[in-house]
């Protein structure tokens, strides 16, 4: 993956034709690292990227457990104001918690031209959603304010796994922030009338698939593609070229359509 910054928990803006602007997010615990390939190849066909890094994220694990859900979400709006200034059309594309963030946006800004949901999760299950449960206020390891991410991050591609600077603890106030926000995005899908292009792996192990299905059923979402092979961070992961290609036509076929009123 040559040409990347070496710098890669930094956000970054590419410049395309000015006429269509995206919006990258990248997920819980993750930088815009997550994201960089998918914005290059966008760049590449003409789009103008920006992928601010969410607040409390790329520095200190203290710093992510500070921070709410509204903070996040305000980080997005702000980054799509700043590119309206110079797009006249923005579209969202999100990586896990950046899709969540997308869409629920989305579904009270009626400017936004499109949205890619890249493995958004708005469940969890396994020891994730164990680990959740424990360490609400009135759970046995309430006390516990990290956990250490076993196993580092979600990525089947070794090259990947080992550049991505994501944290490698989660801290447990702000998965509180993330469960309340899945369920707040939840309700908020039928709000979505925007075109929508939901991708997920069967393979993820951070994001059931299952809840692509959904939010592909409850914004009646133009393509839902399922890919084989990836683990969780899919813009990044070994199938990162199919999912290049998938949001490139997705953007060209409804990103430069007018927008939404």
């Amino acid at each position: 993956m040559a040409g990347w910054s070496p710098r890669r928990a930094d956000p970054f803006d590419l410049v395309g034709d000015d006429d269509v602007g995206v919006v990258l997010v990248h997920g819980f615990t993750g930088t815009p690292y997550e994201i960089r390939y998918l914005g290059e190849r966008l760049a590449d066909a003409g789009f103008t990227v920006r992928a601010p890094r969410l607040p409390g994220h790329g520095t200190r694990v203290a710093d992510l457990d500070a921070t709410r859900w509204e903070d996040w979400a305000e980080a997005v709006e702000r980054a799509v104001d700043a590119l309206r200034l110079r797009c006249p059309r923005v579209a969202v594309v999100g990586q896990s918690l950046g899709g969540l963030l997308a869409l629920h946006l989305a579904s009270h800004r009626k400017d936004i031209a499109c949205v890619a949901s890249l493995a958004a999760p708005l469940w969890l299950e396994g020891l994730s959603a164990k680990v959740a449960h424990w360490t609400r206020p009135e759970g046995w390891l309430r006390r516990v304010r990290t956990v250490p991410k076993i196993g580092g991050s979600d990525i089947r591609d070794p090259r990947a796994k080992a550049e991505n600077p994501c944290y490698q603890a989660v801290p447990m106030r702000a998965l509180g922030q993330l469960m309340t926000f899945m369920k707040i995005t939840d309700d908020a899908l039928p709000d979505v009338t925007q075109p929508v292009l939901v991708l997920h792996a069967t393979q993820d192990h951070t994001a059931p698939v299952a809840c692509a299905q959904r939010i592909a059923e409850r914004t009646r979402a133009v393509r839902i593609r399922i890919l084989p092979r990836s683990y969780h961070l899919i813009a990044v992961d070994v199938e990162r070229d199919i999912v290049a290609a998938e949001v490139r036509q997705f953007l060209h076929s409804y990103g430069e359509a007018p927008c939404a009123t």
